[in-house]
């Protein structure tokens, strides 16, 4: 899940990517300044964005603001000192799902943010699920009908992000954005050779990866011949 980091201490937003990368393999982009962050989020598509208030350039108030007079629905996480209860209601009133002060423990936003796109996205469960293929987010596993499915750490990031866009095409370049990756080898051929091979260990799960011209790939049902 790719996430929108706009926060203005260099050594919190470090340490955060770290965590959350660590932890529940998030991709966390980082922006120090509103104005920046305004403009990414006009551009780009992030599953959530953790928010402090207290920005340069452009203050988290109104940029919150700004983003949702254009109807951006994007799962939005205020992180701030700002703690009193009048600043908390503003702000959920304001267009932010949710408020976490400082300090806090990462697992707890950790948590926090995938309740947020899990309902973002319609989830009632910490758990995705396509036929009967499912992904454990808390454990970061794949299963088909109970059992294991065997996936090297490429193939286990870019079948993360298809079920996470199941139904949804999505493109090559949309899916190296969401990887996790420290493999500087990773590239939009590499995608397409990740795919090959998650199609074949697909084969007869009753799922199945579809190329939508023009639009890029989209995991989905198998339809019966």
């Amino acid at each position: 899940m790719r996430i929108l980091l706009i926060e203005d201490e260099a050594e919190l937003a470090r340490w955060l990517s770290r965590s959350l990368a660590r932890h529940a393999g998030f991709v966390v982009e980082w922006a120090d300044d509103g104005l920046v962050a305004e403009r990414r989020l006009a551009i780009e598509e992030f599953d959530a964005v953790i928010l402090d208030l207290g920005l340069p350039g452009m203050d988290g108030h109104t940029l919150l603001a700004k983003i949702r007079a254009r109807d951006d629905r994007t799962p939005v996480l205020v992180l701030t000192a700002r703690d009193s209860l009048a600043e908390k209601i503003g702000t959920l009133h304001q267009g932010a799902d949710d408020f976490l002060p400082k300090p806090f423990v990462v697992e707890e936003l950790e948590a926090r943010l995938i309740a947020l796109i899990r309902r973002s996205r319609g989830r009632e469960h910490p758990r995705l699920t396509l036929g009967n293929l499912v992904f454990e987010t808390a454990a970061q596993k794949f299963t088909v009908n109970g059992q294991p499915l065997q996936l090297s750490p490429r193939e286990h990031s870019v079948l993360r992000v298809l079920i996470q866009k199941s139904g949804e095409p999505i493109n090559k370049q949309q899916i190296l954005d969401r990887i996790l990756t420290d493999d500087a080898d990773i590239n939009l051929e590499a995608i397409e050779v990740l795919v090959h091979r998650l199609r074949k260990k697909l084969a007869d799960t009753g799922v199945q990866i579809v190329t939508m011209r023009g639009m890029g790939y989209c995991l989905e049902n198998a339809v019966d011949n």
